[in-house]
């Protein structure tokens, strides 16, 4: 395992070489949807140190690109991430922040992979509500983490990012990000769609996610 500043998801010859890794851990399935796999889940990993600062002390760290180094498998995953500084100001801040080191990133993959930014955009709303709410739900505080999704998702878009608004809805009395976006993850050799997946319809969505959560 090698640690990594964050910079290295906007630099386009390290995601050049990291799509080559991807494709050997999930198959010849095109650039723009190994791309779109690895920023599912390299997004919710560099969310989630500031997020999980704010919800737990009430101050976040700092989302930064240099700021959040990654611990790397050699394949590629991203295993854990933490931040080297604390981030001052509130909340506003704290979007302009994401604004900068998501748009970074989004703009990098998108050209290197062929995927579209909004796409990418979409996939960070979600991976925001998701981190959110799952350090909520530890503290009983998921309604707060909701409302704070809410809230940053709209500072982030005011900052000139194209981010939509992270959603929620209740499934069996569960509170669960409402996705608005799609990991491709169904597009590799033997794949299938996740069980939040948007890809289908909301009756098997929530028939799914019930089985899932019990």
């Amino acid at each position: 395992m090698t640690e990594l500043a964050a910079s290295v998801l906007a630099d386009r010859t390290w995601l050049r070489e990291d799509l080559r890794r991807a494709a050997g851990l999930y198959g010849a399935a095109g650039e723009r949807v190994l791309g779109t796999i690895r920023w599912y889940s390299s997004s919710s990993m560099l969310v989630a140190p500031a997020l999980e600062a704010l919800v737990h002390t009430g101050t976040a760290t700092d989302p930064s690109l240099d700021a959040v180094l990654l611990d790397v498998h050699h394949d590629g995953r991203i295993l854990d991430a933490r931040s080297v500084r604390p981030l001052d100001g509130g909340l506003d801040r704290l979007a302009a922040a994401f604004a900068s080191s998501l748009g970074a990133a989004t703009e990098a993959i998108a050209d290197v992979s062929g995927a579209t930014q909004r796409s990418l955009w979409a996939i960070a709303a979600d991976s925001i509500g998701n981190r959110l709410l799952w350090a909520g739900s530890r503290l009983s505080a998921t309604e707060d983490a909701m409302r704070l999704a809410g809230e940053l998702g709209d500072g982030i878009a005011a900052a000139g990012a194209p981010m939509p608004r992270p959603l929620f809805t209740e499934v069996g009395g569960t509170p669960v990000v409402r996705r608005t976006s799609c990991c491709l993850i169904y597009d590799i050799p033997g794949g299938q769609k996740c069980t939040s997946c948007p890809k289908q319809t909301p009756e098997e969505r929530t028939r799914r996610l019930r089985s899932l959560l019990g």
